[in-house]
């Protein structure tokens, strides 16, 4: 039984970037061909997923002609890789027929009746395709690889939670029936349903995947292989001179992944915080670069990041029957939970409470039913700019903050619900300069 000590192993999960290439995929062979066990787990090629949903979406309105163009421009991106990639013919041959396998498939989807499983098995291939090249194309280089299909052992609940004890039952099993070898390669992202049914872990999966089964394996690390050297101090899209970040701790890296830190998905430290399994970022491009390591240690105190989540919609909503009003917050969390709808920031005074959403698909719902005991203000366009540090509302400096901010609108705040965050909400078109002028302020030590 290989895998009594799963200890001894790895799990390393590359995404969409990091395969999106023939040059990249080989960047990966030369990270994971180094003759220690791992499970190598693969996100779809980049662009790949994005295009696989907006042939479901035409699908979706009837327009087969326009969907049908998209899958032959996507078969032909496919073909290139091929033949730019494997050229052992008998691998050729076998991969070439599983790429049309799969292009025959979405093109028969074209004439089915669309529904959401239709959906799911569409936006599915793009994880089967990867996974597929890339053992082939480690086979042909003389790796030691087997292919393990993710729809096999990973799996969701009917509160479409991952069903651990399933997914260890069922992948330890398959891990030691398989034949040995040093990489085994599954994929991101997709999973069955409770009833059997092909469904995803929604986007950023992929990174989810690798940390469930990093748990469940009791792996030594889960290495996430991006493009970018780890999580940074703030977001370089925005901001000059960020760095990466060397250690965080696991509620450091949750408050960053989910305030917009872009290289984490939200749900990803979760696993790996409740087995105490570090997970280490690293960049494809840099394989040199020390990334970040996340763990259960926590370090320093004081700010270590700055992050943004766009696309808020901030509610006020205001009555004078709220003073002393027994209940009153619970009908309105109530009508949140009836729409589904998480709520990020909340503050409260003795006639109002406001509250920010990231997810406004039943913002109208919502709205009319507050207005039935209460006035609603709604204001879009905002951003939470977000603060992550260790017990940083306890540190002697950070009033300080508020002072460089002086000239910015400052909507809401959340202080003091989290010891590890500061939460401001902002006109998204002040979150450039709010990002900027908080950045110089912690760590370029600019004072005001």
């Amino acid at each position: 039984m290989l895998y009594k000590n799963s200890s001894d192993v790895k799990v390393l999960k590359f995404g969409g970037t990091s395969v999106g290439s023939v040059a990249n995929i080989k960047r990966v062979k030369a990270i994971v061909a180094d003759n220690e066990k791992k499970i190598v787990v693969l996100s779809a090629m980049s662009g790949t997923t994005n295009t696989l949903v907006e042939i479901s979406e035409f699908l979706k309105l009837k327009q087969s002609k326009k969907a049908l163009n998209l899958i032959e421009k996507l078969h032909n991106k496919y073909a290139s890789v091929l033949d730019d990639l494997i050229v052992a013919s008998e691998l050729k041959q076998h991969t070439g027929n599983y790429i049309n396998t799969v292009f025959d498939f979405l093109k028969k989807s074209t004439t089915a009746n669309y529904t959401q499983l239709l959906h799911n098995k569409i936006v599915a291939q793009g994880e089967l395709l990867s996974t597929h090249i890339f053992t082939n194309y480690l086979h042909q280089e003389g790796v030691n690889v087997r292919l393990l299909s993710a729809l096999d052992f990973m799996r969701i609940d009917k509160q479409e939670e991952p069903d651990d004890f399933y997914i260890k039952q069922s992948l330890f099993r398959i891990l030691n029936e398989a034949l040995p070898a040093d990489v085994y390669v599954t994929q991101g992202f997709i999973c069955l349903d409770a009833f059997g049914n092909i469904s995803n872990l929604q986007r950023g999966g992929s990174d989810y995947t690798a940390t469930i089964i990093g748990a469940v394996t009791d792996a030594d690390e889960v290495e996430i292989w991006t493009d970018i050297d780890g999580l940074h101090n703030n977001d370089p899209r925005f901001v000059e001179h960020t760095h990466a970040i060397s250690n965080l701790s696991f509620d450091e890296a949750a408050e960053l992944a989910y305030f917009g830190a872009k290289i984490l998905h939200p749900q990803t430290v979760m696993p790996a915080r409740k087995a105490n399994i570090p997970v280490r970022l690293k960049n494809t491009m840099r394989p040199e670069a020390l990334g970040t390591l996340i763990t259960s240690n926590v370090s320093e105190e004081g700010i270590k990041a700055i992050a943004a989540k766009d696309r808020i919609t901030a509610i006020k909503i205001k009555s004078a029957r709220m003073l002393l009003a027994h209940g009153f917050l619970k009908k309105v969390f109530e009508i949140f939970e009836k729409y589904e709808t998480a709520i990020d920031m909340i503050t409260t005074s003795e006639i109002a409470v406001s509250l920010t959403i990231d997810d406004d698909k039943n913002l109208v719902a919502i709205a009319e039913e507050l207005s039935k005991f209460s006035t609603v203000e709604i204001d879009t366009q905002q951003s939470i700019v977000c603060l992550v540090g260790n017990s940083i509302v306890k540190h002697k400096e950070t009033h300080r903050l508020f002072k460089v901010l002086q000239d910015i609108s400052v909507r809401m705040i959340s202080y003091g619900g989290s010891n590890n965050n500061i939460s401001l909400l902002v006109n998204t078109k002040d979150k450039t300069k709010a990002l900027k002028r908080l950045h110089n302020y912690i760590f370029n030590l600019v004072t005001t």
